[in-house]
Formats: C-alpha cells, sequence, structure tokens
C-alpha cells in the first residue's frame, strides 16, 4: 500500500525535474541569442619617408596590403548530454528515500525474526503441552489400572471372605442339624414334650361337659423363651366347651417349659392331650 509521503516525495520530483528542463530550455535560448563577437581590430604600423620618396613612389603600381583572415565564428556551446546533475534538494531527497527504505527493510527483516521467534515459541508451547498432556493421560491410565486392580482385590477378597462364611455357616449348620437329629433320636425329645403336656395338663380347668377318654390334638405356636402366640384345635373328641377349656389352659401355661437342648427347640409343636 503507498504511504501519503510516497505520494509526496513522487510529485516533487516530477516538479524538480520540470523546472531543470524549462532552465536547461531558457539557458539555450538565450544563448543563441547573443549577437557575434566584434572583428578584432588590425595595429598598422607606419614608417616616416621623405615627400620625394613619396613622389617617387606614385609612379610605382600600388601595392595591395594583404586581406586580413576572418574571425573564426563563434561555436554553439555544446549542449550537455544526458540528464542534469541532480540539485541538491533532489540528493537529499534520494538520501533520505535511501535511507527510509533501509529502514522498512530492516524493519521488515525485525518483524519476521520475531515472527519466526513467535512461531517456535508457539511450537514449543505446543509441544509442551502435548507432552503434559500425554503423561497427564499415562498417569490417569495408571491411576486407573491400580484403582481396577484394587478393586479386583478386593472383589477376590470379599469373595474369599464370603466363600469362606458360607463353608463354615455350611459346617455350623451340617453340625447342628448333626446334633439335633442325635439329640432327637434320644430320650431328651420325649422329656421336654412330656413337661409340655404335664404343664398344660396342670393348668386345664376341667369343664361340667367333659367326659372320660378325651383326647385332642393341640398346635401350638411358641417363641423363643416359651412364650405362646397362637393355638389351634385340631382332632378332638370333645365338645366346644372342652376345647374352649383346652385353648384357654395352653395360653395358661405360657411361658412352656424350655428343651434341654437348644437344638430341640421348634416353634411348632404338635402336642397330644390326653387328661385321664
Amino acid at each position: 500500500m503507498q504511504r501519503p509521503s510516497d505520494r509526496w516525495i513522487s510529485i516533487a520530483l516530477s516538479v524538480l525535474l520540470h523546472a531543470a528542463l524549462l532552465g536547461a530550455l531558457v539557458y539555450g535560448w538565450l544563448l543563441f541569442r547573443q549577437p557575434p563577437a566584434p572583428a578584432p581590430t588590425l595595429a598598422i604600423e607606419a614608417t616616416v619617408v621623405d615627400a620625394r620618396t613619396v613622389a617617387g613612389a606614385q609612379h610605382a603600381p600600388p601595392q595591395v596590403p594583404p586581406t586580413p583572415a576572418a574571425p573564426p565564428e563563434p561555436q554553439p556551446p555544446a549542449e550537455p548530454e544526458g540528464p542534469p546533475p541532480p540539485t541538491p534538494e533532489e540528493l537529499a531527497q534520494r538520501e533520505q528515500e535511501r535511507e527510509q527504505a533501509e529502514a522498512a527493510a530492516r524493519e521488515q527483516q525485525a518483524a519476521q525474526e520475531r515472527a519466526a521467534q513467535q512461531q517456535a515459541a508457539e511450537q514449543e508451547a505446543a509441544q509442551a503441552k502435548r507432552l503434559e498432556a500425554q503423561r497427564s493421560a499415562e498417569a490417569r491410565a495408571a491411576q486407573e489400572r491400580k484403582a481396577k486392580e484394587a478393586a479386583l482385590a478386593q472383589q477376590r477378597a470379599a469373595a474369599e471372605a464370603q466363600e469362606s462364611s458360607e463353608r463354615e455357616d455350611l459346617k455350623r449348620s451340617l453340625a447342628a442339624e448333626e446334633h439335633a437329629r442325635a439329640v432327637r433320636a434320644g430320650p431328651a425329645l420325649a422329656n421336654w414334650q412330656a413337661q409340655i403336656t404335664a404343664k398344660i395338663e396342670r393348668a386345664w380347668l376341667r369343664p361340667p361337659t367333659a367326659r372320660p377318654g378325651i383326647q385332642c390334638v393341640l398346635n401350638v405356636t411358641q417363641v423363643p423363651g416359651g412364650e405362646v402366640t397362637e393355638v389351634s384345635i385340631g382332632e378332638c373328641n370333645g365338645d366346644q366347651a372342652v376345647r374352649e377349656s383346652i385353648e384357654a389352659a395352653v395360653y395358661r401355661a405360657s411361658p412352656l417349659p424350655p428343651p434341654p437342648d437348644p437344638s430341640l427347640f421348634d416353634r411348632n409343636l404338635r402336642i397330644i392331650f390326653k387328661p385321664d
């Protein structure tokens, strides 16, 4: 893009060139209009002679004096060849333009160097950023691997602990069942049931309608500690009054006697009630 100072410099140079051409034309015109130089004056040398000599000389043929040589015609001034020499103003203008061009070239070179340095710095920053991102990604991946390994190890440990606990529970359950079978096969269960039946019989209030040979099946539900929570009468050969009196006797007998061995405890009891 052309700067305003460059336009004014071009205008000034054009004006100076036209002025120089006009001056050369005026100078040549004035030079050709000057009158020719006057012919040079000849110096005459004379000699004093006698009158008789002069008279005698009159009869002699006249002597023609030599014709003086014509002076050389003036040569027109040689026209200057080529463009006129630059004026001091033109020289100063050219020096200023040269300095401006050198300054612009230096500024352009400095700008290119700055741009190259900035580009190199940006490339280094981008490279450093990529390396940092890569290191961060590697660190996150390593952390995730460690977390997964820790989670897997924890899961394996929990699974092993659960499996071990299940094995222990199974062993305890098998041992308890084996013990319960052994206890139930002995007289302990029969003795406990006899104690429960005896306590219910002691709590029974015989109604007037009860006749000899009463036999009823009792379904009793208890909680640990022997507290009775529910009673139902199954097969029974007594009337309604007998049934109600036996049910009331079971509730009065609560809590029931505890078993001699905890493995004998059963929430649901089936008792044969034969008071006679």
